[in-house]
């Protein structure tokens, strides 16, 4: 089984052993900014490209240690894709309560499109958790 996948697919779709994950209360995503970059490369039918900056906030109890992600990009017309792997922007961060840990990098989209998902990891006692991105919109320009 492959663990990083990039194709269409559901929300219904979990990480493999991360299915019964605990949503550990006191972890939280924000999206701090969201940018259109149209100088950066991207295919013709995706030529969109949109750098998010996301910062992930550990007030919980417990030291984490994230381990995977998994996005859902669901365009206008309810196409999805979904990419999913280890890591985050090649990453494993540990974040002990109190921790937070930023990073940015980008989705490239044919038409306007929310993008949401959720970080996966392990905590100090070994149980597998998560955190949701809460949902954002990625939006053309219009005069694009």
């Amino acid at each position: 089984m492959s663990f990083f996948k990039i194709g269409v697919g559901t929300m219904s779709e979990e990480i493999p052993q991360y299915n019964k994950a605990l949503e550990l209360p006191g972890l939280a995503v924000r999206v701090e900014a969201l940018e259109y970059h149209p100088e950066l490369p991207a295919e013709a039918d995706r030529p969109f490209p949109f750098v998010y900056f996301i910062r992930i906030v550990n007030d919980s109890q417990h030291t984490v240690t994230f381990r995977a992600r998994k996005w859902v990009v669901t365009d206008k017309h309810g196409d999805r894709i979904v990419v999913e792997g280890e890591g985050i922007v090649g990453k494993k961060p540990t974040l002990r309560p109190g921790e937070e840990f930023e990073y940015n990098s980008y989705h490239i989209i044919g038409t306007d499109s929310v993008a949401t998902g959720s970080y996966h990891g392990v905590d100090d006692r070994g149980r597998h958790v998560f955190v949701r991105i809460p949902p954002f919109k990625l939006t053309v320009p219009a005069d694009e």
